[in-house]
């Protein structure tokens, strides 16, 4: 692998013009790819299978004009006030007509004829049907309906829009560039140059570039969801600055040893590189491997973001090594650019760096490090015992935001259950089938706790298809709600009318809650799977790597910590609320469904990153000679700081998402954000350290049958070396030949 790298490497070098100019072409043809095929992006978490999906489905195919995206305008009258009094009753009217206007609206009810008044009579819902799904709905028909009710605000009511159709895509802005921002305040802090600093972002932005456009390129023929985008930007951009930073440090320290600038790119291809191929290989694992969940949503999530971190490794490797031959010294601090390498500090000198003393210190204080790392980080996982997952509703989201005072306008007048009603499908043989079904069905369900009303049945034109309203007791994402749910489920199951019965007519259940419940129970399923085939893999790709068994166990123990830190801190701020206003959550609530799994998947791939980082060189001093102590000490020495100032940059790279309203994303990059700091201040530089230098030359056994046919990749590039030394001894005989 070394000797490939190298040769990539040292071509990459030669040929910069011609690598620079197909990384620029590449980038314009995808970018206008993106322009020309880009398509729509889904808001919907559905998993095909689940009864809350074949509920939808099935209205789709026999109810199409119940089937579409649904919205809800709330009208609430001032204070002490009601819409009963001739004035409200012209502003209903009004807001009615106007939503009846909207292009793509079935239907806006009158609040007044369906009874959707609140007992006070001061707040009004006025429920708009929309003839096709929210992700068919045009952004003329979705800025038309927030325009509804500006009459009405006038004379004094309150107007506010909710409902299905006001889940759109989430805004990615200017606020993320303040993470890039940091990312390259600490690239120049760390190199101390604005040319190495300026050059290793500007990689890292290309790749992302051209990633997000070939992504985008994409959208037209594959169902991208709207987070799936976002997921891919914030990975492209942590790993491809991470990525770039090490090729370019490493690169600099061949030119203080001494080397020529292209013998010193090739070198730092050859070494940093395969590090970063292997660690990009790890991150792709985790990733593509959200596919074997059998979810589309997030398959599609996995792969798109995998696809990024692929162009991420392929830019590091080509681009990076083109760009440093522009750069020639530069790279270098402008006070160590001239300066002769056998003036370079001497070994003693440079371990009186931060890096280390820090390592000397684990190494003599592993037990203490060791049982306070792991009970500390114990600790902080134990909110996740309380975790709760669900789909994202309005309750969650920004105070002032039209959907949030929607939300908390229908709470207050009719209670929080009218926020997430449940549907009940029910489909029978013939009319007759299902108007039984649905009298059967209505009469016990409006009998159990928790259940405030059954709406009347609402039949399809040809009566063989009616759907009945829900209206629970408490909010769409409460545990109660989802209890219920669980009992109707129960109760039709009692009757026969289970989805999978063979009687007449049957029953099914959706809404919110019941897709959320259902995404739960199918991701539970999936994680038991996920977990053996991503962590065993990368296990195997790790072995491949350091040529140990213990290492890679260590690592995949090392992850567990991480993950379970991570999911106690997430849950103590979103969930229990602990210093929300600091992230800028408005409401704690339920995480969102998919979030444990995707955590899991991202922060396993990012975790060995560092791991290869640190331990590949802690590998290549203890082949080189060292003992198992020094090599450690060499290792977390030589990549402290370039490991810190990489975790510093992904930290804020993640950090940056925290700033966006959506709740969705907010928690994403708070979750990885804090995943990424305890995994590399904690686990790797610290727990890693004491753990190697207790195990000693154990940490690299292998048995010698696995040693035997497991192949050679060499990271470390010791057969580099070896070529390397050869070819210049074959270079001074020939040299003293010509002289005699």
């Amino acid at each position: 692998m070394a000797t490939l790298l190298y040769r990539l490497g040292r071509t990459a070098f030669r040929k910069r013009h011609l690598v620079v100019s197909i990384w620029l072409i590449a980038l314009v043809g995808l970018g206008a790819a993106a322009l020309a095929f880009r398509g729509p992006t889904a808001s919907d978490f559905n998993i095909p299978g689940t009864e809350s999906q074949e509920a939808l489905e099935l209205l789709q195919e026999q109810f199409p004009e119940a089937s579409g995206a649904g919205g809800t305008i709330v009208i609430a009258a001032p204070e002490g006030e009601q819409l009963t009094t001739p004035e409200g009753q012209a502003a209903v009217s009004q807001v009615v007509g106007e939503a009846n206007q909207i292009p793509g609206v079935i239907a806006a009810l009158d609040p007044f004829q369906t009874g959707s008044v609140s007992p006070d009579g001061r707040f009004a819902l006025v429920n708009v049907q929309f003839a096709v799904p929210n992700d068919e709905v045009s952004d003329e028909s979705r800025e038309a309906y927030e325009a509804v009710g500006g009459p009405a605000r006038d004379a004094g009511f309150q107007v506010a829009h909710g409902g299905e159709v006001m889940s759109t895509e989430p805004h990615v802005g200017s606020q993320e560039a303040i993470g890039v921002a940091i990312a390259l305040v600490v690239l120049i802090i760390t190199f101390g140059s604005l040319v190495a600093a300026g050059m290793t972002m500007l990689n890292a932005l290309i790749g992302v570039g051209a990633g997000m456009a070939g992504l985008f390129a994409l959208s037209s023929v594959i169902d991208l969801t709207s987070t799936a985008p976002v997921l891919a930007l914030m990975l492209g951009l942590a790993v491809g600055i991470d990525y770039s930073l090490f090729i370019t440090s490493r690169h600099r320290q061949h030119l203080l040893e001494g080397l020529e600038p292209e013998e010193a790119a090739a070198r730092a291809v050859a070494t940093a590189g395969s590090a970063v191929v292997f660690a990009g290989a790890t991150v792709v694992i985790a990733l593509a491997g959200l596919s074997v969940v059998g979810i589309p949503f997030l398959t599609v999530m996995g792969l798109a973001a995998a696809g990024t971190v692929s162009v991420a490794v392929l830019v590091a490797i080509t681009l990076q090594p083109a760009l440093l031959g522009y750069a020639g010294r530069r790279v270098l601090a402008r006070g160590k650019r001239a300066v002769d390498p056998t003036e370079a500090p001497t070994t003693h000198e440079n371990q009186e760096s931060f890096g280390f003393r820090w390592a000397r210190l684990m190494v003599r204080l592993r037990i203490p490090v060791i049982v306070l790392g792991v009970a500390g980080l114990g600790a902080l996982a134990i909110p996740a015992a309380d975790m709760r997952i669900s789909l994202p509703d309005a309750s969650t989201a920004p105070l002032g935001s039209s959907e949030r005072t929607a939300y908390d306008l229908t709470s207050e007048g009719f209670g929080p259950g009218f926020n997430g009603r449940l549907i009940m499908v029910v489909s029978g043989d013939s009319a007759e089938a299902t108007t039984a079904a649905a009298g059967q069905i209505t009469g016990t369900v409006q009998a159990l706790d928790g259940v405030l009303m059954v709406a009347p049945p609402q039949p399809s034109r040809d009566g063989q298809t009616a759907i009945l309203a829900v209206i629970p007791a408490t909010g769409p994402t409460e545990a109660e709600t989802e209890e219920l749910v669980e009992r109707i489920r129960v109760e039709i199951a009692e009757l026969g009318l289970a989805p999978d019965d063979d009687g007449p007519a049957t029953v099914a259940l959706t809404g919110v809650t019941a897709v959320g419940i259902d995404v739960s129970d199918k991701l539970a399923d999936a994680m038991p799977v996920y977990l053996l085939l991503v962590v065993g893999l990368s296990i195997l790709l790790l072995m491949l790597v350091f040529r140990s068994i213990l290492v890679p166990v260590k690592a995949a123990l090392g992850f567990l910590l991480t993950v379970g830190a991570a999911f106690g801190i997430t849950v103590a701020v979103f969930q229990w609320g602990w210093l929300a206003d600091l992230v800028g959550l408005d409401t704690p609530g339920p995480l969102v469904s998919f979030l444990p799994i995707l955590l899991i998947g991202i922060l396993f791939g990012l975790a060995m990153d560092y791991e290869v980082f640190l331990v590949s060189r802690m590998r290549e001093d203890f082949v080189h000679g060292d003992t198992a102590t020094q090599a450690t000490i060499n290792g977390m020495g030589h990549g402290a700081r370039v490991v810190t100032a990489a975790a510093l940059i992904m930290i804020s790279v993640f950090g940056g998402f925290m700033l966006v309203d959506d709740p969705v994303i907010k928690s994403m990059g708070f979750a990885l954000a804090i995943g990424v700091l305890i995994d590399a201040f904690v686990v790797r530089m610290t727990i890693v350290p004491a753990v190697m230098s207790l195990l000693g030359r154990a940490a690299w056994w292998l048995p010698r049958f696995l040693s035997r046919i497991m192949p050679n990749v060499d990271i470390e590039g010791e057969q580099l070396r070896v070529r390397l030394a050869a070819q210049r001894d074959a270079e001074l005989v020939g040299s003293g030949a010509k002289q005699s």
